[in-house]
């Protein structure tokens, strides 16, 4: 049987490509992937951590069940929501792990989860593994004629 490897993306649904762009760029930090005129024309797409977000262009948008983020800086995430207004659940502190997790909401209601696990990513034989951003890092590849650079 084959397996799934990864989650290579979600899809949202969205009323208004513009306002949601600003907003994962602002609350997320979310990169914007110019993906060419033909997939920019039909959707936005974002790199989030080391995934990305498409969406749906939709009048009235059927918000999503939710999905959960890791967040490298807690303090750091909560301090931005607060100078960007963003409303956010109480956040709550996992026992066990002491990481934290609380619910916000994007411009057409689709629900995410914040999660931090500050004991950090251990692999299969217990050895620390470390999450590097890289905004340029799994990258998947593309025919000429789609995407920067071709």
């Amino acid at each position: 049987m084959s397996r799934v490897t990864m989650i290579q993306h979600i899809n949202i649904q969205i009323s208004d490509r513009e306002r949601t762009r600003e907003w994962y760029e602002k609350v997320l930090g979310a990169e914007f992937l110019d993906r060419g005129p033909e997939l920019n024309s039909r959707q936005l797409q974002f790199r989030i951590g080391s995934g990305e977000i498409h969406t749906t262009d939709s009048p009235s948008p059927a918000p999503s069940g939710h999905f959960a983020v890791e967040i490298h800086d807690w303090d750091e995430m909560i301090a931005n929501l607060d100078a960007l207004g963003v409303p956010y659940t109480k956040p709550a502190v996992r026992a066990y792990s002491g990481g934290h997790s609380t619910y916000i909401h994007d411009p057409d209601g689709n629900m995410i989860e914040l999660v931090q696990h500050p004991l950090g990513l251990k692999d299969s034989k217990g050895k620390k593994v470390e999450l590097v951003h890289d905004s340029n890092s799994l990258t998947w590849a593309r025919l000429s004629g789609y995407g920067p650079g071709t």
